[in-house]
């Protein structure tokens, strides 16, 4: 149990580091670029006019001198190795970087061409890195966390020309959207699961959790559990990185609300559906013990669901399915007496869906459950414009004074940011992040290629814990994570001058003008008008699915874009495509499982489904 302990608090933990070039490049003036995104303003810096202005093949040379006399850095064993960063760059760069270039290259592509770009990305590529030759030493990418987007920048960044180490206190990927199924028994825990040497078996995987995040050294301060028999202790130790991929998502918020963090089950990792299954089952063997009265079997098997977002919904659907599906069988004299109830702040639930698929959700969540041998049911209530007070071991409070029992509670009402992350920020208060602040709220601000502002080009962040600077508050979604995990790989994996020059971001430029390119990079070079500079990440907004029971579901899919930005909540109209019920329900499945990170666990995936469909849910308390 000790051992349990301990990983559950380092699960809570998380990870970063940095180590640094240096280009010397005449003296740069700056301008500040305003872009606004709704009401929002985004203020950042760049260089108004870039003196990169070289003739064709000359050498922009690092001082050799300085690199020597720089003793050699320590890894995590203690051992040194030399300086990963190359002595010599060569471009070919022959145009200046100017305020009006920037904003082009980092306008939205169009619609179309970005489409086409996409579909492009997923061919073959031929494209090879020719500016890091075999015998150069690699640069050591330190990998913070293994969820969406770190999976996705695993699968993509070129291990031939990067050493990657992954640190993270959780040595596999979880496929977070069937959470939910897991909870109730749908799929097994294992089935969702990918371990991070079958991602990328090139990949080095440490076992630990970052406690600290030094950018001026480049040092990141980590923490890991080392147990002999039944006797655990913590190590510390030091590992220093060339460039650090910040990928540690987020953690469940409580708002400061008393009692939440001692009484609800949440639900963003495999522990907690394994948490929240054996409750259940809890519940129901509870208010099956003799002399408890209909009052005290209605409190045990009360089902509170505190945000009604796609994971309370899918939860609360996966638990209905439980009921219809398996509650006959195990538990039929007890389902009278079983209640649900999904509390939402808000006036409607499923904030992102369409109006019509939100009233879908509905009526299938409050639907009538016949049952041979049981009075007709109809256990799950929605409860809107309901602000929680408190919760305590048997209640829960409301801010108009109204209380309800509950036997079991799910807190899935909003994210925050870890300690690691808050760390990192206030680590680079002295830099233009503090003032790009304004806008990121805690999340660590990105330029429109991740690069962390602030961090000199050696930092990136993807995921719940970032925030990109040139377009609205991207969703805190697996879909977003992944794509610019993705993207993050591929920008790494070409020859691009990502650094910091003269202390200053600029767009990455092509080292190389002569490096063959692939066809989405063609098409999105025409897209910018600029055949030099990196294309920045752009959000392609696949749609949403959302689960709501008895083989029914809603998607939602987006096939065009509207007029306006997705933050301009007035003139922000996209096309989109609404599918539900079976149709909906197949093309869920159908996603999730070509989603999956390997052949494997989708096979595994489907198997499940066929077992449960065969021979019903297991309700083992393990």
């Amino acid at each position: 149990m000790k051992i349990a302990r301990v990983a559950a608090i380092l699960s809570a933990i998380s990870l970063a580091s940095p180590t640094s070039a240096f280009i010397t490049t005449p003296a740069q003036s700056r301008t500040q670029i305003t872009a606004t995104a709704g009401n929002t303003y985004r203020s950042y810096t760049y260089l108004k006019e870039s003196t990169v202005e070289e003739d064709k093949n000359t050498e922009v040379a690092v001082d050799d001198q300085q690199q020597k006399e720089q003793p050699p850095a320590p890894d995590a064993a203690g051992t040194a190795v030399e300086s990963s960063i190359p002595t010599k760059r060569t471009t070919t760069t022959t145009s200046k970087i100017t305020a009006e270039r920037i904003k082009r290259v980092t306008k939205e592509r169009p619609y179309p061409l970005f489409l086409a770009e996409k579909a492009a990305s997923i061919l073959p590529s031929f494209s090879k890195s020719d500016y890091y030759p075999a015998n150069k030493q690699k640069e050591r990418i330190i990998v913070l966390g293994t969820g969406w987007g770190a999976a996705s920048f695993l699968k993509t960044i070129d291990c031939n020309k990067y050493d990657v180490t992954v640190i993270s206190p959780r040595n596999y990927f979880v496929f977070t959207p069937m959470l939910a199924g897991a909870s109730v028994g749908t799929v097994e825990f294992r089935s969702i699961t990918e371990p991070v040497r079958e991602i990328n078996s090139k990949v080095r995987y440490l076992e630990a959790a970052a406690t600290e995040v030094d950018p001026k050294t480049n040092t990141l301060s980590c923490v890991s559990i080392v147990c002999e028999g039944n006797s655990c202790e913590t190590e510390e130790f030091q590992i220093t990185y060339d460039r650090l991929v910040f990928s540690v998502g987020a953690q469940t918020t409580t708002f400061g609300t008393p009692g939440v963090e001692e009484y609800c089950n949440y639900l963003k990792q495999v522990g907690d559906a394994q948490q929240i299954k054996n409750a259940i089952v809890n519940c129901f063997e509870s208010a099956g013990l003799p002399n408890l009265t209909e009052e005290e079997k209605i409190k045990e098997l009360s089902f509170v669901i505190i945000g009604a977002g796609p994971t309370g919904i899918e939860f609360a659907a996966e638990l209905l399915d439980f009921i219809e599906e398996n509650g006959a069988r195990f538990y039929k004299e007890l389902l009278p007496y079983v209640r649900i109830k999904i509390v939402e702040a808000a006036p409607s639930i499923l904030r992102p869906f369409e109006d019509g698929m939100k009233e879908e959700a509905i009526r299938k969540l409050t639907r009538k459950i016949d049952l041979e041998g049981v009075p007709t049911l109809q256990p799950l209530e929605i409860l809107t414009n309901k602000l929680v007070s408190e919760v305590s071991g048997n209640y829960v409070y409301f801010k108009d004074g109204e209380k309800i029992p509950y036997g079991m509670s799910l807190w899935a009402a909003g994210i925050g940011q870890l300690p690691i992350t808050t760390h990192l920020v206030d680590m680079l208060g002295e830099t233009e992040q503090k003032g790009a602040q304004e806008f990121a709220r805690g999340r660590l601000a990105v330029d429109p290629w991740l690069r962390v502002i602030g961090g000199e080009g050696k930092i990136f962040a993807l995921g719940d814990c970032s925030c990109v600077s040139n377009s609205p508050m991207l969703p805190a979604t697996a879909q977003v994570a992944a794509q610019q995990g993705e993207f993050l790989g591929g920008l790494l994996s070409k020859d691009y001058l990502i650094d910091a020059m003269d202390d200053k971001l600029l767009p990455p430029l092509r080292m190389n003008p002569d490096q063959s390119k692939t066809i989405a990079d063609k098409i999105a070079s025409f897209a910018m008008g600029d055949d030099e500079i990196a294309p920045p990440f752009q959000y392609l907004d696949l749609g949403i699915l959302a689960y709501t029971g008895s083989g029914s579901a809603l998607a939602q899919v987006q096939i065009a874009p509207g007029g306006g930005l997705p933050g301009d909540t007035e003139n922000w109209d996209p096309v989109r495509l609404q599918i539900k019920g079976k149709l909906g329900f197949g093309l869920w499945r159908s996603i999730y499982l070509l989603k999956m990170t390997s052949p494997k666990n989708a096979v595994l995936v489907a198997l499940d489904w066929i077992k449960v469909k065969l021979f019903g849910r297991d309700i083992s308390i393990l």
